[in-house]
């Protein structure tokens, strides 16, 4: 379960002293926690029984901050902390399902849009009909840029 792997790659990372490592698990520990929280549910002992969709969806969330971030430090000239945003989103790419290639996502969009007869007012339909198939397998703002132009 992805919970326990978090908890053990934390001690790992606290034993050899890789503060940034430590100090992004702990950060998704406790967005874990709040979101089970939000969500009235208990913890048994320091964990919650979140279902791996469910936590992906939240590492996701976070790789996702740490990505719009670094861009953000990047706009206002501050690339150090821009590389800190983007060291602490591929530690958290490890909780992820392998990443398809844009060329698998091509394939996958192409092959969700034969016979429909979409336009690009007609995105967040598309959408729909492909993000089942790509959830968690892609980045969203490359499935978006794809299905844009296969829309256009």
């Amino acid at each position: 379960m992805i919970t326990e792997q978090i908890d053990s790659d934390l001690k790992d990372a606290l034993r050899a002293k890789n503060m940034l490592a430590a100090d992004t698990l702990r950060m998704l520990k406790a967005r874990i926690m709040n979101e089970g929280i939000a969500q009235g549910m208990k913890a048994e002992g320091s964990t919650l029984n979140f279902s791996d969709d469910k936590l992906q969806a939240i590492v996701a969330s976070e790789i996702k901050r740490r990505k719009d971030a670094a861009a953000a430090f990047e706009q206002g000239a501050r690339p150090e902390l821009a590389e800190k945003e983007l060291q602490e989103a591929k530690i958290l790419l490890k909780y992820m399902p392998e990443q398809i290639s844009e060329e698998e996502v091509r394939k996958i969009i192409e092959a969700a849009l034969v016979g429909q007869t979409f336009g690009e007012k007609d995105f967040g339909k598309a959408m729909v009909l492909v993000m089942p198939q790509l959830k968690g397998k892609a980045d969203g703002q490359l499935i978006s840029k794809i299905l844009k132009e296969k829309l256009s």
